[in-house]
């Protein structure tokens, strides 16, 4: 029953952590555009593969 008092604190500490660490990527723009980025990949051009990997 005493690590409650551990475990408790520790576990607020955690997710005000976490809470804080998302803020900051909201701040940063980490999910500004989230479409440039998925239409980028599937854009791609084929000259930038491996040439040993082309069948």
């Amino acid at each position: 029953m005493d690590i409650l008092y551990l475990l408790i604190p520790l576990s607020a500490v955690l997710v005000l952590g976490i809470l804080g660490i998302f803020a900051w990527a909201l701040d940063g723009g980490q999910f500004d555009d989230l479409e440039q980025q998925a239409e980028r990949i599937l854009d791609a051009e084929d000259s930038a593969l491996d040439p040993h990997q082309v069948a």
